[in-house]
C-alpha cells in the first residue's frame, strides 16, 4: 500500500483542517523498527477513512526524556516551542504512537498551555472496533494462538489505559492470557527507567529477559506491545532467552492490521 500522508503545512495550504493530528514521535521517526508501527497506525487511519496529517519536519521531541532526567528548563523550551507549532495549526486532536509522548501532552501540555485531546494508538483502535469499523476478518495468522499483552508504564498505570489494547486482542480468534504482573501490578521493561542506554546494576538480571520470562511462564506465543522503548526491550529480551519455542513481539497496531487483511 503507497500511502501519501500530507502534513499539516500542505493541509493548511489547501484551507483544509484534518480530524487528527497523527505525532509520529522521535522512535516512530527514526528507528528502523518503530517505523513499520508508524506505517501501521497511518494504514488503519486510511482504511477507516480518518482526515489526518502528520507536523513532518516540524514535529520535535515532545522534551519527555529531558524533563525525566531532571533538566526542566530545556523541558519547557522544547514543550513551548512544540505547543506554538501545535496551536499555529489549531490542533484539537492528537494521535500518538508512543506512550511517552501521549502522557507528556496530555498531562505535562497543560501546563504550559497546550490543551488537546489526546489519545493513544490502542485506545483510537478500540474506538474504531466499538463503531464496528475494524473487525478481525483476517485474523487466521493469530488463529487458536496464545497472545499476552505487556502493559506500557506511560500508558497504563501512569494513565490507567488497560482496556484498551486488550479489546483489539478480544477479537482475534486467538486466546489471551495475561502474565502473573500485568495491568496495575505490571512489570516495566526497563526503558523508561533508561535500562534500555545502560548495563544493569552489578548482580542484577536484565529486567527485559525477567519480564520475558513471564512471558514465557504464562505459555504465550505472541507478546503484544503498545510502545516502541518496551518493544525494543521485550524484543532484546526474547534474543536472550533459552526457550524451545519462539515468541513473536508485535505492536497492537501491527496485529490490527494482520488481522483485517490490511
Amino acid at each position: 500500500m503507497n500511502l501519501q500522508i500530507p502534513t499539516m503545512a500542505q493541509m493548511a495550504a489547501q484551507d483544509q483542517q484534518p480530524e487528527i493530528l497523527f505525532w509520529v514521535g522521535c522512535a516512530g521517526s527514526f528507528d528502523e523498527r518503530a517505523q513499520k508501527i508508524t506505517r501501521d497506525i497511518c494504514k488503519i487511519l486510511d482504511h477507516v477513512g480518518i482526515s489526518f496529517a502528520v507536523l513532518g519536519t516540524e514535529e520535535s521531541c515532545t522534551g519527555d526524556p529531558a524533563k525525566r532526567a531532571g533538566n526542566e528548563f530545556l523541558f519547557q523550551m522544547m514543550a513551548m516551542t512544540n505547543i506554538a507549532v501545535l496551536d499555529g495549526y489549531n490542533v484539537k486532536k492528537i494521535v500518538t504512537g508512543c506512550p511517552h509522548c501521549f502522557n507528556t501532552i496530555k498531562n505535562e501540555y497543560p501546563g504550559l498551555g497546550g490543551n488537546y485531546e489526546v489519545i493513544h494508538h490502542s485506545q483510537l483502535i478500540q474506538q474504531l472496533i466499538d463503531e464496528g469499523k475494524l473487525k478481525a476478518e483476517g485474523g487466521e495468522s493469530f488463529k487458536g494462538k496464545k497472545i499476552t499483552f505487556h502493559d506500557p508504564c506511560y500508558l497504563g498505570r501512569g494513565n490507567g489505559v488497560y482496556e484498551a489494547p486488550r479489546a483489539a486482542l478480544e477479537i482475534l480468534d486467538a486466546e489471551l492470557v495475561e502474565m502473573k504482573r500485568c495491568k496495575s501490578n505490571g512489570l516495566c521493561c526497563g526503558a523508561g527507567g533508561a535500562q534500555m542506554f545502560k548495563e544493569p546494576e552489578p548482580g542484577k538480571k536484565d529486567i527485559n529477559m525477567e519480564r520475558i520470562g513471564d512471558v514465557i511462564e504464562a505459555k504465550a506465543e505472541i507478546v503484544a506491545a503498545g510502545c516502541p522503548f518496551c518493544m525494543t526491550m521485550l524484543t532484546d529480551g526474547v534474543k536472550h532467552q533459552d526457550k524451545e519455542q519462539e515468541i513473536q513481539v508485535l505492536d497492537i497496531a501491527e496485529i490490527t492490521v494482520r488481522a483485517n487483511g490490511l
